[in-house]
């Protein structure tokens, strides 16, 4: 490394950070995000901007991230879904492995099966019963072809023997804003999205798909308590760079998030979109992405779910 090299890491950062958001405003990920940006940027001695590159169910901002100079001045807000994508995507321009590498995971949150409040339906067996009656008919919400609520989505179908409709939409914002106004039956999405109006009365949650019931949702059963074991999705997100950025830099990086994330005031701040601040190692998220893409591929072949 020559000295001015050295320097600049060694200085880094000298200028604005930019996050690509891979989906719109107002869903999960921009809400972590902000977060971020907003507690990171003063313990750095820089503004951190939010960039929104939605599309093609995150992968769009992924590619982008993947191609953008690696200095530490662009970083991707990464989730679950691209470790399903990495499965269901046939022609992507990036490898999500080999083309970033992991920061921190920032936080996790609980997907949850809600229907509108208008929806007559009151429990996943009337849900399931309904769908039996009516195949093809009742439909659900996604942040894109390839994420995660179109895989809790095709498992739950080949669960309980049933079809249902998938629109894509490109994030949970304007899913939500269709779930809300009925244009679809409901939706398997994050905390983050769901909890604002679960509380309001505006949806009625009928289950938490993950292992055991959520804190943020006491009184709502997980879905195996609901009659249909076996789908457990939980939807993480988390800070990745572009592959060589400097050591330096990554390390600089997490030890400042971590640091970031163990204030109360951050802490207070994701709880309150549902979500559990996790702060994990850089080997710890590595390992975790190679986990979810081996797994979630065996998911993709046996669900037959492809994106060209």
């Amino acid at each position: 490394m020559s000295n001015n090299a050295a320097f600049a890491q060694s200085q880094w950062p000298t200028r604005p950070i930019t996050i690509i958001v891979p989906f719109p405003p107002g869903g999960a990920t921009d809400v972590l995000a902000r977060a971020v940006a907003n507690r990171l940027g003063p313990v750095l001695g820089q503004p951190i901007i939010i960039d929104y590159k939605p599309g093609a169910g995150a992968t769009l901002g992924a590619a982008i991230a993947a191609k953008a100079p690696a200095d530490g001045y662009t970083l991707l807000m990464g989730a679950v879904h691209h470790t399903i994508a990495a499965n269901v995507y046939k022609n992507l321009s990036y490898d999500f492995q080999k083309d970033f590498v992991p920061i921190t995971v920032v936080g996790v949150l609980p997907n949850v099966l809600v229907v509108n409040a208008n929806n007559p339906i009151y429990s996943v067996k009337e849900l399931i019963s309904q769908a039996k009656n009516q195949p093809g008919k009742l439909s659900y919400g996604s942040n894109g072809n390839g994420a995660a609520q179109h895989l809790i989505g095709t498992q739950f179908q080949m669960l309980t023997d049933t079809e249902l409709l998938h629109v894509p939409y490109k994030g949970s914002a304007p899913l939500t804003t269709d779930l809300l106004g009925g244009q679809i039956d409901m939706s398997f999405d994050a905390t983050a999205s769901t909890l604002p109006h679960i509380k309001s009365g505006k949806l009625r949650a009928l289950a938490v798909i993950t292992p055991k019931r959520s804190v943020f949702l006491p009184q709502v059963p997980t879905l195996a308590e609901a009659g249909v074991p076996g789908l457990n999705i939980t939807t993480w997100f988390g800070l990745l760079a572009p592959a060589g950025t400097p050591k330096p830099i990554v390390n600089k990086l997490h030890s400042a998030l971590v640091k970031v994330m163990q204030t109360p005031e951050f802490r207070a701040q994701l709880e309150d979109a549902g979500a559990e601040p996790i702060g994990n190692s850089q080997e710890e998220m590595a390992k975790q992405i190679s986990d979810e893409i081996e797994k979630f591929g065996n998911i993709v072949r046996i669900g037959k779910i492809t994106v060209n």
